[in-house]
């Protein structure tokens, strides 16, 4: 290898993916999930990353990004990022510019440790072996029998937490809540999420029905830019009921605005949204110097490595349909072993493997 190797090639793909039953949540519904996926060439050693969401992030990589790229460093990954920042003042940083960066600086990541031949984690510095995991899933669009099978299934596989959407129809979450604490047992955490579908009153309401069936996590129990909303909702939640947000943070300014703002016990981010590793790990410094803990939003593969670099996160979303996607295109992926994601340490980088004849059904 090259004491300085550089970047000789991008490329770029799109992979559109049905969901296995139709899904919502609180204020959206869907049935497909699309990977938009980055592939960096440098001195004989490719490096991949990826972000969910729209494939004009594809365009932003392969029209913006891609001349960025070719012929630098590939070990220049702070600069790199800067750099890409700064292409996309003009656009916009957020959304989709947002997501197609991201996909980039995983790539760098995975591309450097691949060249130097360690662990995506041992590169970052792993803070410990595991990370906790916690399934997440119970789509607002299941009926009450799906509900109990997959909460229910992932309470018998040993992760610790289960979480499941709720306010699509407020009136029916208490009973549906109901039933996924029958399912799961007294033992397991339940966590719920909002996607801001509440008002700040109605979340309040649903609250004291959610306290009854030991509800321990309220994710945007109203949207996520109302601080002023999830401060109010922190303060007056029944014992033992947190707050999470951050799960849409682009930049650094939104982390800090709850954080300075009190409005959650944890704080999300999204690897995938947030800049990639390169910003996640600043999220994560922030949330520590707030002495708060952070938990990473759905993306498993991407998100394990820092994670383990990361000692103030507390878990990993097991997102059902990411799981279900990354395992669909990809040799490698982790699964949990007794509520645990460890890192393959034969693998380098994040140890991904993109199954090409697989994938190539998917492709759009």
């Amino acid at each position: 290898m090259p004491a300085d190797p550089h970047i000789s090639g991008v490329a770029v793909s799109v992979y559109t993916v049905p969901t296995d039953a139709p899904e919502s949540d609180g204020t959206l519904q869907w049935d497909s999930t699309t990977m938009v996926l980055v592939r960096l060439q440098a001195a004989g050693q490719s490096g991949l990353g990826f972000t969910y969401g729209h494939r004009a992030s594809a365009l932003i990589v392969d029209e913006l990004f891609r001349p960025l790229l070719v012929g630098r460093s590939a070990f220049d990954i702070r600069g790199l990022w800067q750099a890409m920042r700064r292409a996309a003042r003009n656009i916009g940083a957020g959304g989709v510019v947002a997501h197609a960066l991201s996909a980039v600086d995983v790539a760098l990541w995975d591309l450097k440790a691949r060249l130097l031949g360690v662990g995506l984690a041992d590169l970052l510095g792993a803070a410990r072996a595991a990370v906790p995991a916690y399934g997440s899933g119970g789509f607002t669009s299941y009926s009450i029998a799906e509900l109990r099978a997959q909460l229910g299934g992932w309470a018998a596989d040993g992760l610790p937490w289960v979480k499941m959407k709720v306010g699509r129809q407020p009136m029916a979450d208490p009973e549906r809540v109901a039933e996924a604490r029958d399912a799961i047992g007294p033992d397991t955490g339940l966590m719920v999420d909002a996607n801001g579908a509440y008002a700040r009153k109605q979340a309040l309401w649903a609250a004291q029905w959610f306290a009854e069936q030991a509800v321990g996590w309220f994710e945007e129990p109203v949207p996520a830019a109302d601080v002023a909303g999830l401060r109010l909702l922190r303060d007056r939640l029944p014992a033992g009921m947190e707050v999470a947000a951050g799960e849409y943070g682009y930049d650094a300014a939104t982390f800090r605005g709850l954080l300075r703002g009190g409005a959650v016990d944890v704080l999300q981010a999204d690897a995938t949204r947030c800049g990639g590793l390169t910003g996640f790990l600043a999220v994560a410094a922030l949330a520590d110097a707030f002495n708060l803990p952070l938990s990473a939003h759905t993306a498993p593969s991407i998100h394990l490595p820092v994670c383990l670099a990361c000692a103030n996160v507390r878990h990993i979303e097991y997102f059902h349909d990411h799981a279900r996607l990354e395992h669909l295109l990809f040799d490698g992926a982790a699964r949990p072993e007794k509520g645990l994601l460890r890192p393959d340490p034969e693998r380098p980088g994040l140890g991904l493997t993109l199954k090409a004849a697989d994938a190539e059904r998917y492709a759009a």
